[in-house]
């Protein structure tokens, strides 16, 4: 007979901001509740934000991320065939009647009959000023990475300074934000793009703001206006096989 397991339930009570998440990912990482390529991942994604530590705290991202399923022939990571793949995994998967000249960097693939991904006319964000020389207000443009996008996008519209600890309001249409600031931001991007809240899917709702070559903000989206789907572009490949 083998050793009887025991189940432990662990509660983590702080401040906001004290590292509950941190803490709890890296434990859930020693005791090998996480693969240690995701966690790799987790850092270089972290790592390019100048926040190292995300790489364990993403780790519930991770585990409460919703799973999706989809029709496709196979899933890879890394060459090792997997059953299926989350939401923030990078993989390759084949399809049927998709052509590769129709893809392109920072498109989302989703269950069509499913909450299917849509583009983003705009989007509210909660931003937190890091590494910017001057003072950043209304009709800023930087480029965004989130997920494999890489886009640039305008800040519309500065709505509040907020204290980045509790969130609470400091002030209402603030004329620009600095160093050390946080403020609720409404987000327009020059090209399309697909971004989700990072309530709902983690991976889609976080970002960097680069500019002059550094990063000089992050943020988290916290609502999204999406557009109109009947106007989506059908691909060649998909066409051909409905003429079919």
């Amino acid at each position: 007979m083998g050793k009887e397991k025991f189940h432990i339930n662990i509660v983590v009570i702080g401040h906001v901001d004290s590292g509950k998440s941190t803490t709890t990912g890296h434990l859930i990482y020693k005791l090998g509740g996480i693969d240690k390529r995701v966690i790799e991942r987790f850092e270089k994604e972290a790592a390019e934000m100048n926040k190292r530590s995300f790489k364990y705290a993403w780790v519930l991202d991770k585990l409460k991320a919703e799973r999706l399923t989809t029709e496709v022939k196979s899933v890879e990571m890394h060459h090792e065939s997997l059953v299926e793949a989350l939401p923030g995994d990078n993989v390759g998967f084949n399809v049927k009647n998709v052509a590769v000249k129709d893809l392109k960097r920072g498109y989302v693939a989703s269950n069509s009959k499913d909450d299917p991904a849509k583009g983003a006319a705009n989007f509210t964000s909660q931003v937190i000023i890091m590494n910017h020389p001057g003072q950043i207000g209304n009709g800023y443009a930087p480029v965004l990475d989130c997920h494999t996008s890489h886009i640039a996008v305008k800040f519309s519209e500065i709505l509040t300074k907020i204290d980045r600890r509790s969130g609470k309001e400091i002030e209402k249409e603030p004329k620009f934000l600095k160093n050390g600031d946080a403020g609720m931001v409404k987000m327009t991007p020059t090209k399309p793009m697909v971004v989700e809240t990072f309530s709902e899917y983690p991976p889609l709702g976080r970002f960097a703001v680069r500019d002059m070559r550094q990063t000089v903000a992050v943020g988290v989206i916290k609502s999204v206006d999406k557009k109109d789907p009947t106007g989506a572009k059908v691909t060649k490949a998909a066409v051909k096989k409905g003429a079919k």
